[in-house]
């Protein structure tokens, strides 16, 4: 059954994308972040040992509460028809692949730079990168997408499709979940020495560096192959 499911997420995240209008889990999990960060913030004291267990709390609580989630909404859905089940994890298999939005981005850098039109091409890669693209050379501009297309095909192709093959869209949406925390809060630059609300969270989201490094091989192995 979940061969079914990634195949049809594959297949509708190739065909459809992530529309805007449509909501998205991550989307979710970025809000649940920062009311959490900012509950825990107000309730807990302002001690290390505070802040630790706040750290401890979230870290805890996203991830876990992604899979019993989805786990549970799958599992309801199968049990009223195999077949509602399957299009649940399907639909969120394929929220959970970012291919789409990925090489659409990319095309779109890419025109713009056939076109020798350095601006628009700047202000196209400023969508798929973190950095200040104001001042790039055409040169900086291809580095900058080649080295965000090589990123993200690990983050949001390669690795959601080995989670979910091992656990469907569950296991797929708890990996988005540690990668959301990741990006928000997994940075030494969120813990001044006497606030370390987020060290635990850090420390946490270091241990996603072994999947990452998983799945940086494979997807370079595959970009070999291409």
């Amino acid at each position: 059954m979940i061969e079914y499911a990634v195949l049809g997420g594959f297949v509708l995240d190739c065909l459809f994308g992530d529309p805007a209008w449509l909501p998205h889990p991550v989307v979710y999990m970025g809000k649940a972040i920062s009311r959490l960060e900012k509950f825990l913030r107000s309730r807990l004291p302002k001690t290390p040992q505070g802040e630790l267990l706040g750290g401890a709390i979230v870290a805890f609580c996203l991830p876990v509460g992604t899979f019993l989630l989805t786990s549970l909404v799958c599992l309801g859905a199968a049990r009223i028809s195999p077949w509602l089940g399957l299009a649940v994890q399907m639909f969120w298999c394929g929220q959970a692949l970012a291919a789409r939005g990925l090489a659409q981005e990319s095309t779109n850098v890419y025109n713009e730079l056939v076109r020798n039109d350095l601006p628009a091409a700047r202000k196209a890669v400023s969508r798929i990168v973190g950095r200040d693209t104001q001042n790039l050379t055409a040169e900086g501009v291809t580095k900058a997408a080649v080295e965000t297309v090589a990123e993200n095909a690990s983050d949001g192709v390669i690795a959601p499709l080995l989670y979910m093959l091992i656990g469907g869209a569950p296991l797929a949406l708890t990996y988005k979940a540690i990668n959301t925390m990741d990006s928000m809060l997994g940075y030494k630059n969120r813990m001044p020495s006497h606030r370390c609300l987020l060290s635990i969270i850090w420390y946490f989201c270091r241990c996603k560096t072994l999947s990452d490094k998983i799945t940086g091989m494979l997807t370079y192995f595959l970009h070999s192959l291409f």
